[in-house]
């Protein structure tokens, strides 16, 4: 990549369109080198119609026109142009998508929330030491609250509710209501919807960090009441909840116009802060955090670092990435080589009677040296944080449809079998959903033969007599116990065996004498 190639990320949000412009140099540092804003409120309305208003979409196509002649005459050679909530929800949010291609010849790309959720957590990741411990990312848009769950600045689980701050200003916020009474439903909303989709009992005590217009607003009314003047930077402070529970309690009951005039506060945010402050507040309650420290940074800084990356250098051999996240979550190798070793016999013996096709060792592999990775965040219930941390490591060398692939297979190494029950199984095509309780039932086996983690079993044979399967599980060592071995197998042999419609019987083999020992003792 030359040292100056210039990158473009322009952000079409609820309440704003914003451009950022940088330059990426020899030593792999993004520089600003602009930044351009508008707040064409595509949002307004929505709640209540379900539609983009035609004069927020002129707006916004207007603001669009003059960020991409702003981003070639900068020197842009790759511009990200992606939407989020509000085209997203909208029902004419794919016409307006339409418009802008056809208006300015570049696509604009709706993103999802778990997307959007994502990259506003690299730009986290980019401007805070948060590769250890237990992290949440919280970033208030327009249209919705994007949660990132994270540890070891690993993406755990990441979340997207619709609790941005103009759609719940008009859903709880209408022109002659009581505002206390608003922030009072907001806030019962968005703690009974938190309660279901974000666990917070793992996450209690957790950095946060809260980018986004509420959180920076928020700051500066709250430190210039405090200090007397507004400070010019707001990065990196630490907003505490009792700072931001004062001053929601404080800008509440004032009428709009009051607002406008606060120290502090964008004038043009002044009909929505309290209903992002409510959300705010509420949202740190429920991980039980004392405070939050404040990004000046979003979801257009994560864009330009994934332009960046995506142009960078080829990645390396994919085992060693595997291996590499692997230790990053600090598994157990022995085990995992040691699962991926077993799980390469039983592939190899079982995998045409279960309809395997040789494309599937790779899923498998990874699944092998990736289904313990879990443990990262807890012990308890880790085959499913598994899945989590898979599905959203970017930094594997699989398309998405295959981290999911992965992940499922590595989800249900342990526990039950794979259901429809459980929506994440569910999700999958058909094709898929077979393919992953094929790759599953051989993974259960591998894993169970070295339940002791200490790799006891040299190798397998495997018979099949009348009607049944035979695994003789071989020690490594004369005499050695397997006793715990083949439990660990036999426990997760039942999937096995019901995709094969046989008996599965697991036992101890002795010792076999080994050829090179056999062969020199003839010649002696």
């Amino acid at each position: 990549m030359a040292p100056t190639e210039r990158f473009a990320a322009i952000d079409v949000g609820s309440n704003s369109v914003r451009c950022l412009i940088a330059e990426r140099g020899e030593d792999g540092h993004l520089t600003i080198i602009d930044d351009l804003k508008d707040q064409p409120r595509l949002a307004r309305g929505l709640a209540v119609t379900g539609r983009l208003d035609d004069e927020a979409m002129d707006r916004a196509a207007a603001a669009l026109t003059r960020m991409m002649q702003a981003a070639e005459k900068r020197g842009a050679t790759r511009v990200a142009l992606v939407a989020t909530s509000a085209v997203r929800d909208a029902a004419n949010g794919a016409a307006f998508a339409e418009r802008v291609k056809r208006e300015l010849g570049i696509p604009l790309e709706i993103i999802s929330g778990e997307t959007e959720a994502r990259l506003a957590f690299l730009s986290v990741r980019e401007h805070f030491a948060i590769v250890r411990g237990r992290s949440v990312v919280l970033d208030i848009g327009g249209g919705s609250l994007e949660i990132v769950l994270a540890v070891g600045g690993l993406v755990e689980h990441a979340v997207s509710l619709p609790f941005g701050a103009v759609r719940t200003t008009e859903q709880y916020f209408p022109a002659g209501a009581d505002p206390l009474q608003g922030v009072r439903k907001l806030r019962a909303a968005v703690r009974a919807r938190l309660r279901k989709v974000a666990p917070a009992r793992e996450w209690a005590g957790a950095r946060v960090f809260g980018s986004g217009g509420t959180f920076t607003n928020a700051a500066r009314i709250a430190l210039g009441r405090e200090r007397g003047k507004v400070p010019d930077q707001i990065h990196g402070v630490q907003l505490g909840l009792g700072h931001l529970e004062r001053v929601l309690q404080w800008v509440a009951p004032l009428p709009v116009e009051q607002r406008r005039a606060l120290a502090g506060l964008n004038p043009e945010r002044a009909d929505i802060i309290v209903a992002g402050l409510a959300v705010a507040v509420e949202t740190l309650e429920h991980f039980d955090a004392s405070g939050v420290a404040v990004s000046a940074f979003g979801l257009r800084e994560g864009l330009l670092l994934h332009l960046a990356k995506a142009n960078g250098a080829a990645a390396p051999n994919a085992l060693r990435i595997l291996r590499r996240f692997a230790d990053r979550c600090r598994t157990d190798r022995r085990h995992v080589e040691q699962v991926l070793k077993l799980s390469r016999v039983l592939f190899d013996a079982l995998g045409k009677r279960l309809h395997c096709e040789p494309a599937d060792w790779p899923l498998l592999e990874a699944a092998a040296l990736l289904h313990d990775v879990g443990q990262l965040v807890s012990y308890k219930g880790h085959h499913k944080h598994s899945y989590h941390l898979i599905l959203h490591a970017e930094v594997l060398p699989f398309t998405p449809e295959e981290r999911a692939l992965i992940g499922i297979i590595s989800r249900y190494h342990r526990k039950s079998p794979p259901s429809k029950k459980h929506e994440e199984f569910a999700a999958l095509a058909k094709d898929n959903r077979a393919k992953a309780r094929r790759l599953a039932a051989l993974l259960r086996v591998a894993d169970g033969l070295d339940r002791g983690h200490v790799a006891a079993v040299d190798h397998l044979r495997i018979a099949s007599p009348a009607g049944k399967l035979r695994i003789e599980a071989v020690p490594g060592l004369a005499g050695a116990d397997l006793t715990l071995e083949l439990w660990g197998a036999k426990r997760k042999a039942d999937l096995l065996g019901k995709l094969l419609g046989v008996e599965v019987d697991i036992v101890a083999a002795a010792l076999a004498e080994r050829p090179a020992t056999r062969q020199k003792r003839a010649a002696s």
